[in-house]
């Protein structure tokens, strides 16, 4: 009998090591930004999945649940999908956060992907409580599949901006530096995204929030792409670049 007690301590502690590391809980980055309503927490689960705190509400961007745990997450007010694909719309996701009263808002392409979703084309605005969203355009112009067809048409997909008291954030979704960004006024905080082949480059990045001047950046959705070089770009520029792990 003794000589199985060494063997059973090792299995007993391996058994407890496992169980250990199933139970940690991911620690996500978070910043607190003041607001004339209050703070807001924005936390950063990574690629393109946000959530944003604020007033006793939650509402959740593009989360999908290879980058968090959504069961052990709040509940959702309000959950706004950028567009239709896999890495952005999630339902295994949107099902472990949504409730009967959360209000679920998608572009074009979603129609009929998600059940009881309002449907915003670019340019609509709405206001829901201390929130006002902004549907706007977000789509390529260079950069195409091998068919031609570009990986993000125009009219398909939305950017957003939420409005909570005296704070602007501009989600980008995948977009490329186009025409429309430009229209964008009094951005505090901005999120674009950068990895080729499916939205933008270093400078294409560079040279969209120079278009819109946003109070602080952040690089997003960024795959292999280095952050960095966005920072050495816009580094005599009035933006403050801030880097979380957003891949």
């Amino acid at each position: 009998m003794k000589k199985f007690i060494p063997l059973l301590v090792m299995l007993f502690g391996a058994f407890a090591a496992n169980a250990q590391s199933d139970n940690l809980v991911k620690v996500f980055e978070k910043d607190t930004f003041d607001t004339s309503k209050g703070k807001i927490v924005i936390t950063f689960f990574g690629h393109s999945s946000l959530m944003i705190e604020a007033g006793r509400q939650v509402i959740y961007i593009d989360p999908v649940s290879a980058q968090a745990d959504f069961s052990t997450l709040p509940k959702a007010g309000m959950v706004l999908i950028t567009h239709e694909h896999g890495d952005h719309l999630d339902k295994k996701a949107l099902a472990l956060i949504t409730e009967p009263q959360t209000i679920t808002i998608v572009s074009q392409s979603c129609k009929d992907l998600v059940d009881k979703a309002l449907v915003f084309t670019n340019g609509m605005t709405e206001t829901f409580g201390n929130f006002k969203i902004e549907a706007v355009p977000a789509y390529n112009i260079v950069n195409k599949r091998a068919d031609g067809i570009a990986y993000h048409p125009k009219g398909n997909g939305n950017g957003y901006v939420i409005n909570y008291g005296s704070k602007r954030i501009y989600i980008g979704g995948d977009t490329e530096n186009i025409p429309e960004m430009a229209n964008l006024k009094n951005i505090d905080i901005a999120f674009l995204p950068m990895n080729l082949p499916y939205t933008m480059a270093h400078q294409m990045a560079a040279d969209a929030a120079k278009s819109f001047m946003p109070g602080i950046l952040y690089p997003y959705h960024l795959g292999n792409t280095d952050p960095q070089l966005l920072v050495d770009l816009l580094k005599d520029a009035k933006i403050e670049v801030r880097i979380r792990k957003m891949k």
